[in-house]
């Protein structure tokens, strides 16, 4: 490997830690950005193990929140509705991602104008969401109901397609039924860590026999990248989210949609 495609993985990595606690779909920027930076990589392995680093990253900033709750566990049904809520969320995107692992490695994260494309229409979206005048019935991630929970799980079933955005969807239907959109964003963290440490179990298994030496570095140096970017990210995006709302990352979502799509027209 030489030094530009660690360059690459750097700023492969950074994007990936920026972007994937937002509603913009972290995945489909790193895949536009591999392609138009020409970076390959066997399996589109790397794509999926660098979200380690963002993984560790909420886990280390919501490391005391979730070491109360698990000692609240024994003593508080509270605290047990809310893990087996997280769990239920979970188990959807699971089964469906491990069933089309092939197709969505193979066909999809293989499709820039997709990927474009569903950026674009998510964008619209949001926007559309960000824009009507819902009014919240559950304002705390502790009180959502068993019920809620697993709905939230089918929509993150949308974004086994690339572009779509794990949280963008999470927190869509999280808004559509009836939370307030702190706590839809603060869900959709939550959900994140059993969802990514699951895909990055199943993908490093998957592609055990085609991960090299060279590949690991390259890995670890993405890695670090998405560590301190998600870290910023995750310490400020609730904040910002409660003053600004979702517009921002809707707008967001169509310019880089629509500049990928011109972007391929022109280059390829």
């Amino acid at each position: 490997m030489d030094l530009a495609t660690y360059f690459e993985a750097v700023v492969l990595g950074f994007l990936e830690g920026f972007t994937e606690f937002l509603p913009v779909s972290s995945t489909g920027h790193i895949l536009l950005a591999g392609h138009f930076l020409g970076f390959e990589n066997d399996g589109k392995t790397f794509e999926v193990l660098i979200q380690l680093g963002a993984i560790l990253a909420i886990l280390s900033v919501y490391f005391a929140r979730l070491w109360g709750i698990a000692l609240d566990l024994p003593t508080s049904p509270k605290a047990r509705r809310f893990v087996f809520g997280i769990l239920l969320a979970f188990l959807p995107a699971a089964v469906l991602g491990a069933s089309l692992h092939s197709f969505i490695k193979q066909v999809l994260f293989e499709s820039p104008a997709l990927i474009c494309t569903t950026l674009i229409i998510g964008g619209f979206l949001l926007a559309w969401i960000d824009r009507l005048e819902l009014k919240p019935r559950f304002t705390d991630v502790m009180d959502y109901p068993l019920s809620l929970a697993f709905k939230i799980g089918l929509f993150q079933c949308l974004a086994l397609v690339p572009g779509v955005s794990r949280s963008g969807s999470t927190i869509a239907g999280a808004l559509l039924m009836g939370t307030d959109k702190r706590s839809a964003a603060e869900f959709s963290f939550f959900l994140a860590m059993p969802t990514m440490a699951g895909a990055f179990a199943y993908d490093l298994y998957k592609n055990r026999d085609i991960i090299s030496m060279d590949q690991a570095g390259v890995i670890a140096v993405g890695f670090i990248a998405a560590f301190i970017a998600a870290v910023f990210v995750v310490k400020r995006l609730l904040d910002f989210v409660s003053r600004h709302g979702f517009m921002p990352f809707a707008i967001w979502r169509v310019v880089v949609g629509v500049a990928g799509l011109i972007g391929l027209y022109l280059v390829g």
